[in-house]
């Protein structure tokens, strides 16, 4: 471990390993308690569905949110359902007012192929 790198005779520091090592592994396992783990769960939806499922997603969506974890909705079609955007923009419409009291949409519904997906994260 260089001590002095600018020094003109460079100076070093002799040291034990072992303990250099103990203490870099203590020290990451210190860091490593403090921290919070933010996990993503994920609820699939198609945009044709009925109210009962509609409510039990919503549901377990809230429930995700309020144990402090980020929901990633997937809305997948089929057929022609791509085709009908007012159809869409109603279920993600929905969503956001269900959800608005315990989460918020971040950024944008996200199209990949036929599938739109997009996230709530938790209120503070």
């Amino acid at each position: 471990m260089a001590v002095g790198v600018n020094a003109d005779p460079m100076v070093c520091k002799i040291m034990d390993y072992g303990k250099y090592s103990y203490d870099k592994q203590k020290k990451q396992q210190r860091s490593k308690k403090t921290q919070k783990v933010i996990k993503v769960k994920e609820v699939k939806l198609r945009p044709r569905i009925a109210d009962n499922d509609y409510n039990t997603k919503i549901k377990l969506a809230r429930k995700f949110l309020e144990e402090k974890n980020k929901v990633k909705f997937n809305v997948f079609f089929r057929g022609r359902e791509f085709d009908k955007k007012e159809l869409i923009e109603q279920l993600l419409e929905r969503i956001k007012e269900d959800l608005a009291d315990c989460g918020t949409m971040e950024g944008n519904a996200d199209y990949q192929g036929r599938r739109m997906s997009f996230s709530f994260v938790p209120n503070k």
